[in-house]
């Protein structure tokens, strides 16, 4: 079940957060938070992530590892579903092109696995070419456990649903596999621009 932080509002908009607003948004200075479960405890130094190409070859990062690829600092507006958008968001982290050179693949498509046992799908296309990273780093500050830390995937140009919080793993994949929401009614991609909420939308 959803979960909702408190107390967060609206800013009063202007034309320069009107332009960035995609359709049926608002937006918070607050960051809401929403889970589909409950928070997994991870330890940083225990964290690792696993990419697993469609011929099985298993690329892994331990945290040390992972600290030592270069890292971006990507300055972001992100949108949820839910229809609240957070503009000029700062994250650190690893672009998933940075991932991908240690990787062999000719994938179309990532499935994106949480600590926790949530998944999301992505077209590989929406991952590469700097339009996604996975991030461990907030406002300049590690990131907090219920805003998926040790580390998150951010693809700020879809619905925040598909940056999932605590990944640990990514499938790739030559055909496409619903995640947890997608498979609940959620659309299967997600961009907000076009407000793709729902399967049908």
């Amino acid at each position: 079940m959803p979960l909702f932080s408190p107390g967060f509002s609206g800013r009063r908009p202007t034309a320069d957060t009107d332009t960035r607003l995609p359709p049926g948004q608002y937006s918070t200075e607050d960051f809401p938070v929403l889970s589909a479960g409950p928070t997994p405890v991870v330890h940083p130094e225990n964290w690792t992530l696993t990419i697993v190409a469609e011929s099985g070859a298993k690329t892994v990062w331990d945290r040390d590892r992972f600290q030592g690829l270069p890292q971006e600092s990507p300055h972001v507006d992100i949108h949820c579903v839910t229809r609240w958008s957070k503009l000029d968001t700062d994250w650190t982290g690893v672009s998933f092109d940075t991932l991908l050179e240690e990787v062999e693949t000719q994938a179309d498509y990532a499935l994106i696995e949480s600590y926790g046992g949530y998944t999301t799908n992505v077209p590989l296309e929406d991952l590469t070419d700097g339009r996604a990273w996975i991030v461990h780093s907030f406002g300049g500050r590690d990131l907090d456990p219920e805003h998926g830390g040790p580390a998150r995937l951010l693809i700020p140009h879809l619905y925040f649903w598909k940056s999932a919080k605590w990944v640990t793993r990514i499938q790739l994949l030559d055909e496409e596999i619903p995640g947890f929401w997608e498979s609940a009614g959620y659309h299967d991609y997600g961009d907000p621009w076009r407000e793709q909420r729902y399967r049908d939308d």
